[in-house]
């Protein structure tokens, strides 16, 4: 039923200031407008409103991802432009945060600057196309 429509995905931020400078100019969304609740982003033809919140809820799970092709070396570019990756007990993550799962995708996760699990995977599909 949805399948046709756009998607929109949504983000809380206890801290607007720092994360719209976040997503803008450390992730490279473009910024389309702010309306006194969000600041909204293109994020590839996917409509990014992050919402500003009073308290945010602190979840343990990836909030947001974006799939990228070559994902070692996006790791490493972000790497030299501020972000630390995570790395987890229990997984076998390389050096740089990435961690293969069974299936061959690869996975790393990211935090913004409230505190959200971001990630970045490549899929063995995509890396084929």
């Amino acid at each position: 039923m949805l399948g046709q429509n756009r998607t929109i995905a949504f983000v809380a931020t206890e801290k607007p200031a720092e994360a719209k400078v976040f997503y803008r100019d450390t992730l490279g969304l473009r910024l389309i407008t702010e309306d006194g609740l969000a600041s909204i982003f293109d994020a590839n033809e996917v409509m990014l409103r992050l919402v500003t919140v009073r308290e945010r809820a602190i979840v343990p799970y990836t909030v947001l991802g974006w799939e990228v092709r070559g994902i070692e070396g996006v790791v490493l570019k972000m790497t030299g432009n501020g972000i630390a990756f995570e790395q987890y007990a229990g997984l076998d993550q390389d050096e740089h945060g990435v961690w293969t799962a069974p299936g061959g995708a690869k996975v790393a996760w990211f935090k913004d600057p409230d505190g959200n699990l971001l990630s970045l995977s490549e899929h063995p599909a995509l890396s084929a196309d």
